[in-house]
């Protein structure tokens, strides 16, 4: 059997790096753990949810440095993507953190953030709901399958 800690130790990685711009699948990993071990699910995940918010934390923090780098060549962001993802957020505001949790369109939207100097308290409050009501979601569907 896999060990308590090991588990919970991927799993935080896991939504961490999914948190992240990288392209991560951590609802997958919560799925196994609910279905194939016996640990809590309230705490399966808050320990998602605590690594996913981190990962955007990350985003968040990208974001701050964004700017310095955009006329870079090397650098992937132009002037034309970074003013098209401002008006974006400056339209829909800060409320729009509460789709961070939603494939493809939540991590860039957590870098914005950052650029926008969205407040850290501010952001992590709106990610942690919207991670947090992500992952009982997947939980409830998972449990309520296996039943």
């Amino acid at each position: 059997m896999i060990s308590t800690a090991l588990s919970y130790g991927s799993l935080f990685l896991t939504a961490l790096a999914a948190g992240s711009i990288l392209p991560m699948q951590s609802e997958a990993v919560l799925a196994g753990l609910l279905v194939a071990t016996d640990l809590s699910p309230v705490i399966l995940v808050l320990v998602a949810t605590c690594g996913n918010v981190a990962g955007s934390a990350v985003n968040w923090l990208l974001g701050r440095g964004v700017e310095r780098f955009k006329d870079r060549r090397w650098f992937p962001v132009g002037e034309p993507m970074l003013a098209r993802a401002k008006a974006w957020y400056h339209r829909y505001g800060r409320w729009s953190l509460l789709l961070s949790w939603v494939p493809v369109i939540g991590d860039p939207l957590t870098v914005v953030a950052g650029v926008m100097r969205e407040p850290f308290p501010t952001f992590i409050a709106l990610v942690a709901i919207a991670k947090l009501t992500r992952y009982i979601v997947v939980a409830a569907v998972t449990l309520n399958l296996v039943g």
